[in-house]
């Protein structure tokens, strides 16, 4: 059934369109994904769906006695009401009925008639039917599975943190259960265990749902099409994100191939109509202008519209640390009343990818901040390796000045650096023109993030440390970091509950959540998710698979070791090979010059070191065959 339909929705401000003839429609549980580029015009649909906004033109369709339900971005919100006290609010109407029914008891206990008793139970059959018995626990289920602790229950919701506050908006939000679900980046406050629930949550669910997000692995999981935003048009893709993102480039590509097919068609028959007209008798003037009446009615296609403008970067590594980066020994920290770690200790090896995951609250960020020696820990320590350089992101990007322009935030960076390199570097982030002039105050999150990127690839690391450096980017920009991320050539420690991109980088694993100390796993994330789960007879073998699982680690840093060897032995043999080549060619061409042919010495010299390196040249030769390089 039919709950939702958008018509040829347009939207702009004076001259600037904002959305251009948006249609799409949903039937009664779709689950929709909506993707663009930040700015694209994502949450401007949604206002327009909601009603908050007007459309220029087009229309907006809700089915008869369908409930919408909206969660924005960023909720803010200062109930004075305690966390548990705002989800019981949801049910206001299941908390007055509730005191009904006990003023009705109370009354037929008194008056002991059969009519109070026969309305008591008419009410609380209807009590029982609505769930009133159970939305208690329906509140206090769904507030734990988002990463509310109990702990946090009897706090005003105005005291909260903003991503705190957002996931108390979602609870109230799934508690209401509207027939149609308006979700903006609901994922961006959730931990690793929370994402996993609510997937599992909107999959069970038969309501409509339309969801903005830049979470790759949760649009796989949870919608069944795909709208796109682009070049402020919308377009409908069938499957989840990963067949979108295959069926885009195939549809681009027969795009782009009928393009340049028309355009060799059209500049053939211009070319045959000027060779027609050239002749200029009376059957080439009329074979012309039959081409001219059919190149005049040919449909013409279009140039496929360039893909939105993304973010360029590399990281630049500075000059290779030792094998031992950094050393973690009995680190300890805490909090009032909440301890974090205690006697944690593990170790970081040259071009380790290890990625800290966890549950909010549970100790990450203040880890690496500790290690990034931005705050002081309680007790243990850790020391760096020879000729470590660490660059820092912070999530909360606090190392911006909010007064100061891009351009001098860039600058103070990187004072060695001209102007036009720094707007060179800036436009590379999407910063260009008047952009640079901009304060720090007045970005946007995503331009925070970009501008602390800039900063961070300009500064030579060779141990990168980063705090959830995907948080405010959209997808291009979060592949593009990616590949980034992939393409250094120097040791990762990354904070982050982006499952891509752990799924993608992840050597090792540094897991909080699982007991008071944090545990190591060795290998990707797909093989810890797929790992099988430890019975009791297994833990008198935990000593046991600590020590196998040492000693696969120390095989595989020996076998990437002995690779990295023999890339640089294969590397040399290369540059030796282009020498010798070069060498043998100059010895040839001064052999056959006229003024060495009769120097006898000269010529037995050249002769003796012309042999000397073919030798050697062949030997290379037989190096890189063997290599499978030749």
């Amino acid at each position: 059934m039919l709950v939702l339909n958008c018509d040829r929705l347009s939207l702009s401000f004076g001259a600037a369109p904002i959305l251009d003839s948006v249609s799409f429609s949903l039937n009664e549980g779709d689950k929709l994904g909506v993707i663009g580029v930040n700015g694209a015009g994502k949450s401007t649909l949604f206002s327009l769906i909601l009603g908050t906004l007007t459309p220029s033109s087009g229309s907006v369709y809700i089915g008869k006695d369908k409930t919408v339900g909206y969660q924005a971005q960023n909720a803010d919100f200062n109930s004075d009401r305690t966390i548990l006290e705002e989800a019981y609010h949801t049910f206001s109407d299941l908390i007055r009925k509730e005191a009904e029914l006990e003023a009705c008891r109370l009354e037929a206990e008194r008056s002991r008639t059969e009519e109070a008793a026969r309305r008591y139970a008419f009410l609380q059959e209807a009590f029982t039917r609505d769930g009133g018995y159970e939305f208690r626990g329906r509140c206090r289920g769904v507030l734990k599975n988002l990463g509310l602790s109990e702990a946090f229950w009897d706090k005003p919701v105005s005291s909260l943190s903003g991503g705190q506050k957002t996931r108390v908006s979602l609870a109230c939000l799934l508690l209401r259960d509207p027939d149609i679900l308006l979700l903006d980046e609901p994922t961006n406050h959730l931990d690793v265990d929370a994402l996993f629930w609510l997937e599992g949550h909107l999959k069970a669910s038969r309501k409509t749902v339309l969801v903005i997000s830049h979470d790759r692995y949760f649009l796989d999981s949870v919608v069944g099409r795909i709208l796109e935003i682009e070049h402020h048009k919308g377009r409908l893709f069938t499957g989840s994100y990963s067949a979108y993102v295959k069926q885009k480039e195939i549809d681009r590509e027969i795009e782009e191939r009928h393009y340049r097919n028309q355009q060799k068609e059209i500049k053939r028959i211009e070319a045959y109509i000027e060779q027609q007209r050239r002749w200029n008798r009376e059957r080439n003037i009329i074979a012309a202008e039959s081409r001219q009446k059919m190149l005049d009615k040919m449909e013409k296609l279009d140039r496929p519209e360039a893909l939105p403008d993304t973010i360029r970067m590399r990281f630049e590594n500075a000059e290779e640390s030792g094998n031992d980066v950094m050393s973690v020994y009995r680190l300890k920290k805490s909090y009032p009343a909440k301890p974090l770690f205690d006697s944690l200790t593990f170790e970081i090896k040259k071009h380790d990818r290890l990625f800290v995951i966890g549950p909010n609250g549970c100790g990450k960020s203040t880890l690496i901040k500790i290690l990034a020696g931005r705050i002081p820990a309680d007790g243990g320590g850790f020391s760096l390796g020879s000729n470590v350089k660490i660059g820092y992101y912070d999530q909360e990007n606090q190392d911006l000045h909010p007064d100061s322009t891009v351009l001098d935030e860039l600058w103070r960076a990187s004072p060695g650096l001209s102007q036009t390199a720094l707007r060179s570097t800036l436009a590379q982030f999407l910063f260009r023109s008047d952009d640079v002039e901009k304060t720090v105050s007045v970005l946007s999150g995503g331009e925070r993030a970009r501008l602390t990127l800039a900063k961070l690839m300009l500064s030579k690391h060779n141990l990168l440390i980063l705090d959830e450096p995907t948080n405010h980017l959209d997808i291009p920009s979060r592949e593009i970091l990616e590949r980034a991320l992939e393409a250094f050539d120097g040791t990762l420690l990354i904070v982050s509950h982006d499952r891509y991109l752990i799924n993608r980088l992840a050597t090792r694993l540094l897991i909080f959540g699982n007991g008071p100390t944090p545990q190591l796993w060795t290998g990707g994330y797909q093989d810890y998710l797929s790992r099988p789960k430890p019975t009791v007879a297994d833990k008198g073998r935990e000593a046991e698979i600590i020590t196998v699982s040492k000693e696969q680690y120390l095989a595989a840093k020996q076998a990437q070791s002995e690779k990295r060897r023999r890339e640089n032995q294969i590397k040399k043999a290369k540059e030796e090979i282009s020498r010798l080549e070069k060498r043998i060619s100059e010895i040839n061409r001064d052999m056959s010059t006229d003024e060495i042919a009769y120097d006898y010495q000269r010529l037995a010299a050249l002769s003796e070191e012309l042999t000397a390196s073919e030798e050697t040249l062949l030997t290379l030769y037989e190096t890189l065959s063997e290599a499978g390089e030749l």
